[in-house]
């Protein structure tokens, strides 16, 4: 074998391990990746069905039911609600009326269950997705309680 056969060898070989490595990483991106979805995104369906995403919103006021270890809330952007069944023990700032995020899965009956769940940490806090979620549905809403003069 030549020096050049033996340098266009140790270059394609190169190349190929180069390429076997971007391809775990990025399938390990892949894996990893969370979306954001709001209340209205999920109730048109445009949220995926058999992945983990996250849900943002407030938790609707009166809607908190707690089991002994389960525990059902509605998430709420004010235009659009989704029902959030989680298993373990919430964040001590979780209440009703204040923000929340919740990663999980849809399931077969439509229900939001959740594997983990955060709130937030302060007065002033609010993801950024879920604020211009929220910000979203009141432009629309005021848009529909909008009427035009004749």
């Amino acid at each position: 074998m030549t020096p050049r056969q033996k340098r266009f060898w140790f270059i394609t070989c190169g190349i190929v391990v180069l390429c076997i490595a971007a391809a775990f990483v990025l399938n390990a991106f892949q894996s990893n990746l969370v979306f954001f979805f709001s209340p209205s995104q999920v109730f048109k369906g445009e949220a995926p069905k058999n992945r983990l995403f996250r849900i943002g919103g407030m938790v609707k006021e009166g809607s908190l039911k707690k089991g002994s270890d389960e525990i059902e809330f509605i998430v709420t952007d004010f235009s659009s609600e989704v029902s959030v069944h989680y298993t373990g023990l919430l964040p001590d700032l979780f209440k009703e009326g204040k923000g929340v995020v919740a990663q999980g899965r849809i399931n077969e009956q439509g229900q939001f269950t959740a594997t983990e769940v955060l709130a937030k940490h302060d007065e002033n806090y609010m993801p950024p997705e879920a604020k211009s979620a929220m910000d979203k549905a009141a432009i629309e809403r005021a848009a529909k309680t909008v009427k035009p003069n004749p």
